[in-house]
């Protein structure tokens, strides 16, 4: 019987979740859903150092937000758990007495005084086959001064003990085989008494097997890891159990050159986060995704095109067929640049595609700020003029705000290049015309309004120009017409009529 898929996102509660990680969580989420497996979250907090409150919690409401629901995890419980690897400190401890039992770990005394010291001896030290000889541990001393040691309270580290000259091959279902000779690689650290806590690497490994993690797909900032990882595996015996690698390329800096940062978020005005985010020491506030307006299932689908193609020209993409189309080996190796102008482009679209009425309900708190209160059927109705003109929810108010307020004053410059002499006295006879319509619809004061002008010989443009001014109070909107319905005929008369009084007495 095949294996099931499970595959897990395991961040670090070190900050908020930077987008290069969300991408990361969504690859893993729909490789799981498209194989009917599990989608785990754990959380890797063994670098008590780093540990910054109120991440964990960030990182929980930014993926609940974006729809990546967790089958397992920290906030779920589960089978395997605990899931956050702090809480499983008695679970590593026993498999770092197994490698060291084996013979294929040690511990190491050595300061970092005196690490510090061999770096400034030594030209591109690293603590490996070379050069352990030299240092303080249990290959160098005798049992009896290392049990002494420890019994006195000393602190030490477990390193993982390499063996040079060994090519390790890494099967990665993105880049093909990877060799690396272990040569290269130094002696990891895997725990440290310190705070009785496994590293990275050890925790990663003992966490992936038990939790029977069939696929790790991660960024390819941990493809130097994998090496070490393989030989992990092996040292404990788990080959077979071992999980297929998947190294993302990296998201680049929108001009390609380098690694996407924050610092490229503040130069160029947009957000690298997907939730806001406030620094719990120093106050400083990062913006987010969901507070500057884009949808859920927008930055979904932007994301999932950053590294990865459906091999068609479809690119508004629903969860569901972002799911049915995945696979990793449509993943690019090379880095994606990070178009933030596209992520406007995708916002675009799915206003587009949103019922009026759900874009209503997303628009009324901005309504609210502006002291406006209107039923929603009339918000919907709006929101249908006008939500092609804009990229976010909170640009409808300057594209509909005239639906809601009467203009009191008027744009200069569309006053002197729109209201003409002759404006006030054909904007008055065009108001007689409008009161005497009982169908007050769009196509029916379109057809009389111009048959009007053309019965009287008028300019079209400049009364219709005229007319806009007077409604809106600039030279903006939808069709004017439409306008004209939406707000009624009481409305639209009373502000001709203020138009004429008001604008002819300031030209």
């Amino acid at each position: 019987m095949e294996q099931k898929v499970r595959v897990r996102f395991a961040p670090s509660p070190t900050g908020p979740l930077h987008i290069g990680g969300v991408r990361t969580a969504l690859y893993n989420y729909l490789f799981a859903k498209q194989h009917k497996g599990d989608f785990v979250l754990r959380i890797e907090d063994t670098d008590s150092q780093r540990f910054v409150p109120g991440a964990e919690a960030y990182i929980i409401e930014a993926l609940t937000w974006l729809g990546l629901k967790f089958d397992e995890g920290v906030h779920l419980g589960g089978d395997f758990g605990p899931y956050r690897q702090s809480e499983r400190k008695g679970i590593y401890k026993q498999y770092v007495d197994q490698l060291i039992n084996d013979g294929l770990a040690y511990y190491a005394f050595d300061t970092p005084a005196e690490l510090e010291q061999k770096r400034n001896e030594i030209k591109n030290f690293q603590y490996d086959a070379s050069t352990r000889s030299m240092m303080r541990n249990s290959l160098t001393l005798s049992e009896e001064e290392t049990k002494t040691l420890i019994e006195n309270g000393e602190q030490y580290v477990v390193r993982f003990k390499i063996e040079p000259h060994e090519d390790v091959v890494v099967d990665d279902l993105i880049r093909g085989e990877v060799v690396i000779n272990s040569s290269i690689l130094d002696d990891k650290v895997l725990y440290k008494s310190a705070d009785s806590l496994p590293t990275y690497h050890l925790a990663n490994i003992v966490d992936d097997h038990l939790m029977k993690i069939t696929h790790v797909i991660r960024g390819e900032e941990w493809l130097p890891s994998a090496p070490l990882h393989v030989l992990l595996y092996r040292a404990f015996g788990w080959t077979d159990t071992m999980p297929r690698f998947a190294h993302l390329p990296l998201l680049l800096k929108p001009e390609g050159n380098g690694k996407l940062s924050k610092r490229d978020g503040d130069r160029l005005g947009f957000p690298v986060f997907p939730l806001e985010w406030k620094d719990p020491k120093t106050s400083e506030i990062s913006s987010g995704y969901r507070e500057s307006g884009y949808l859920p299932e927008a930055v979904v689908n932007f994301l999932a095109l950053l590294g990865w193609n459906p091999g068609n020209d479809e690119e508004i993409l629903s969860m569901e067929r972002l799911i049915e189309l995945f696979s990793l080996e449509k993943c690019s190796k090379s880095g994606a640049k990070f178009d933030y102008e596209k992520g406007k482009w995708f916002n675009h679209q799915y206003i587009q595609l949103k019922p009026n009425a759900e874009i209503a309900e997303l628009y009324t708190p901005y309504l609210k700020e502006h002291q406006v209160s209107v039923d929603i059927e009339y918000v919907e109705k709006v929101v249908g003029l006008v939500k092609e003109r804009v990229n976010f929810v909170k640009e409808l108010w300057d594209q509909s705000f005239f639906f809601f307020v009467a203009p009191t004053s008027f744009d200069e410059k569309t006053v002197k290049k729109r209201w003409k002499e002759d404006s006030p006295a054909q904007l008055a006879e065009l108001s007689e015309v409008l009161k005497n319509i009982d169908d007050f619809s769009a196509h029916n004061q379109e057809e009389i309004v111009k048959a009007w002008i053309e019965s009287k010989a008028y300019h079209l443009g400049n009364i219709m120009n005229a007319f806009r001014l007077a409604i809106v109070g600039e030279s903006k909107g939808p069709h004017m017409f439409d306008i004209t319905e939406a707000i009624g005929k009481e409305e639209t008369l009373k502000r001709l009529d203020y138009a004429i009084k008001n604008i002819s007495a300031n030209v």
